[in-house]
């Protein structure tokens, strides 16, 4: 067993003699970190969340929050973790600590009662104050309110971009979706988050962005007869799956991490692959577009930065800011869920999968990857590489994901379109439909309804009526089979009506 060890608010802490499967979470309360909490061991509610220093898009580094309920502590192997305690800075011996600008606020705003939410709703706060996208931004709009004072129109500019869920510091209010808060109520909670200001020039933790996170490290970690395994390379991974075709693959570990905390779910052995380089690719060809499986989806939306409008409107709507810093395209289409959110998106967008295993590789269109209810052709051994969609991508696009809450939620019906309209005509369509049968499908025979047509109410509405009738929708807890087809047919209306209102705009 190599020796195995995390960088916890700057002191390096072994990992023994924890097991292969415990959580980050219950690694550092075990260290006397209690501020990380467990609320839901699921994700939904960012009590236990921490700051994880990843490769940053923009930065050399970013400072990403994650749910520590979910990520083995394995997997942390060699990585730098800051906690709600480490944000504080130390003084001189004797001297009292000094709040951090974000647990500043919440106290003098009055963000906390209980208290038990509040360090992760201070750690996920935390990664949006460094985020340099947001800096730029809150430096802009400082500029702008001196700007304003003299009539500037520049002035104007910089802030008209202030709305309800984005403060005039740049501070994007979905870095909060997934912390919930039981008693403060939001108000001062928001109140906190558009008040902080910019990292000042001493800030270390902001100085850190300056230089490399910690580089993946190789990870044998044994105990009881479990391992955690991170291995160097691909090769070395897909040598590993051909002997082992038994061993868990995780990338975020958002999946699996629900597996062992409530099902209780063990594994013999766990295969990291999200630290992987050959899987963190993001390449733009002149013909198509490919995306690493081991990206997180934080990680593709700030890439792309709105080069593929439908993953646009998928991204926000996918699960929470903090979920989306772990998982990935390739977890998310490996766990053949029929209500994932990614499926529809891409299947509208044409996508296939990039197979691999010990002895090469295969590119399998996703309209044929699934074969039924969590299966696909995915042979034991195999991994997903890459997920690639053709371009030029067409000009008409939407998702829309029918769930109980507007973010964070599961989807009773997930509706992706992507149309080529040219001249008034549909020259192609391409539906892709999430909840409404054992696997995410093609919706082919409302493609065939609109092709060759041209895009008009009437159109549109027989559509609709074809729409309503695909897949097999079920009644369960979420939605009745009736609500589902209704929901079908009205999406395809609402994108219409959406596409007739920007044409007499």
């Amino acid at each position: 067993m190599t020796a195995a060890w995390i960088i916890v608010n700057g002191k390096e802490t072994p990992i023994s003699p924890a097991a292969p499967h415990t959580t980050a979470l219950d690694f550092l309360r075990e260290r006397g970190l209690t501020g990380a909490k467990e609320g839901c061991a699921e994700g939904e509610c960012g009590a236990c969340s921490v700051l994880v220093a990843r490769p940053g898009v923009n930065k050399p580094t970013d400072w990403v929050a994650v749910n520590a309920c979910l990520v083995p502590a394995a997997a942390l192997d060699g990585q730098e973790v800051v906690t709600s305690e480490g944000l504080a800075t130390v003084g001189e011996p004797g001297t009292p600590r000094t709040l951090h600008p974000v647990q500043e606020e919440m106290a003098v705003r009055g963000g906390s009662q209980c208290g038990y939410c509040t360090p992760g709703f201070i750690c996920s706060m935390a990664a949006e104050y460094y985020r340099p996208g947001r800096c730029a931004h809150a430096d802009s709009a400082n500029s702008a309110d001196s700007a304003n004072s003299a009539d500037s129109a520049e002035g104007a500019d910089a802030t008209d971009r202030t709305d309800a869920e984005h403060g005039p510091n740049g501070f994007d209010l979905h870095a909060l979706s997934g912390n919930l808060c039981r008693c403060t109520g939001y108000r001062p909670i928001r109140d906190a988050a558009f008040a902080v200001g910019t990292p000042t020039d001493e800030d270390l933790l902001a100085q850190r962005r300056e230089q490399s996170p910690p580089p993946p490290v190789a990870t044998e970690y044994t105990r009881d007869d479990r391992a955690f395994l991170r291995p160097s390379t691909l090769e070395e991974v897909l040598r590993l799956l051909r002997d082992r075709p038994d061993a868990m693959v995780v990338a975020g570990s958002t999946d699996w991490g629900v597996e062992v905390n409530i099902r209780s779910r063990r594994a013999d052995c766990v295969v990291a692959i999200d630290r992987l380089p050959e899987l963190r690719a993001l390449r733009v060809e002149s013909d198509h577009i490919e995306i690493g499986a081991a990206l997180t989806l934080t990680e593709i939306e700030r890439r792309l930065d709105g080069r593929v409008p439908l993953l646009g409107e998928l991204f926000p709507q996918f699960a929470s800011r903090l979920i989306r810093n772990s998982a990935t395209l390739g977890g998310n289409l490996g766990t053949g869920s029929p209500i994932g959110d990614s499926p529809p998106a891409l299947l509208a967008l044409e996508a296939s999968v990039v197979l691999a295993d010990a002895d090469g590789e295969r590119e399998v269109p996703l309209a044929d990857y699934f074969t039924g209810y969590r299966q696909s052709v995915r042979r034991p051994g195999e991994l997903i590489r890459a997920v690639r969609f053709p371009l030029p991508q067409a000009p008409v696009v939407g998702f829309h994901k029918i769930a109980k809450r507007r973010f964070d939620d599961i989807s009773s019906v997930a509706v992706a379109f992507a149309l080529d309209i040219e001249d008034g005509l549909v020259r192609k369509a391409r539906v892709g439909l999430g909840g409404v049968a054992a696997t995410p499908i093609r919706s082919l025979a409302t493609e065939a309804a609109l092709e060759g047509e041209p895009w008009v109410a009437e159109t549109v509405e027989a559509a609709a009526r074809v729409l309503r009738a695909e897949g097999t929708p079920m009644n369960d807890h979420r939605a009745s089979a009736a609500y589902r087809s209704a929901m079908l047919g009205q999406s395809l209306l609402k994108l219409y009506a959406q596409t007739t209102e920007g044409v007499s705009s």
